[in-house]
């Protein structure tokens, strides 16, 4: 009989155990946020912004939706992150929400090795072209405003190029800038004005995943020909590599539980 009711009662503080919640929102303003646990996508400029932050407790992930995740489970207290995916998740998932404030503006560019100073000026060439015919505003507009999921560039369709294959390396774990589709093709923001580019320069473009944080690594081995994947142009960033102009101006949020 005593071990019967050990075990109702065991089974009983489970049940409560699994039916808790996470616990209230702590962070309403960006001043909450010190001495708060703050996740952050691994080598982002979230990561570096928030280890800034006094006394937070800096928590760190391979992708930006664990820390969303971790969020949810009452695990830390905030995420930082730029608001292109932050939106993307809010409208996942409807217990979180992003703090009026942005904490600061970024641009985004595309990295390039120090040691293809050629490769940067054509891109560039190519960019100053697309931004000027209103290609690149119309796939930002796609992505973003108009819920595109597949991709808002019709082009790389010719069977051969006379540059050959451009590389480019992203991580495909930042929706809408880069994310994989249903059959596992790397899709996004980036891919669709990469794609655009590479039309300009008649190359074929080739998209590899990897880590957030070998990125300009596989760029400076040249193991990559470009990288671009939400990248904010950084003066640290700017020692190992070149970046393209600006193509995209974003801002860094701070997401929180709705309640």
């Amino acid at each position: 009989m005593k071990k019967l009711v050990a075990v109702i009662l065991t089974g009983a503080m489970v049940l409560m155990a699994g039916c808790g919640s996470a616990p209230k929102n702590p962070v309403n303003t960006l001043n909450d946020l010190e001495g708060k646990r703050i996740g952050v996508q691994l080598k982002t400029t979230g990561d570096s912004y928030a280890t800034d932050i006094k006394d937070a407790d800096v928590q760190r992930f391979n992708k930006g939706y664990d820390a969303i995740l971790a969020l949810r489970a009452g695990e830390i207290d905030a995420v930082m992150l730029d608001d292109a995916p932050a939106n993307v998740f809010v409208k996942e998932f409807g217990d979180i929400k992003i703090l009026e404030e942005a904490y600061a503006d970024e641009e985004y560019g595309i990295a390039v090795s120090k040691d293809n100073p050629e490769l940067l000026q054509e891109i560039n060439e190519a960019l100053d072209k697309l931004q000027a015919e209103g290609v690149i505003d119309q796939i930002v507009k796609a992505w973003i405003e108009d819920g595109e999921t597949i991709s808002a560039y019709d082009g790389q369709t010719k069977a051969s190029y006379a540059g050959g294959t451009l590389l480019m390396v992203t991580n495909a774990e930042f929706p809408p800038y880069e994310d994989r589709s249903g059959d596992g093709t790397i899709v996004g923001i980036d891919v669709d004005i990469m794609k655009a580019i590479c039309d300009e320069l008649d190359m074929k473009l080739q998209v590899e995943h990897t880590s957030f944080d070998s990125l300009i690594a596989s760029v400076q081995r040249g193991t990559a020909d470009v990288a671009m994947a939400a990248m904010t142009i950084t003066d640290e960033r700017l020692e190992q590599v070149n970046f393209s102009n600006v193509y995209m101006s974003a801002k860094q949020v701070i997401i929180v539980r709705s309640k």
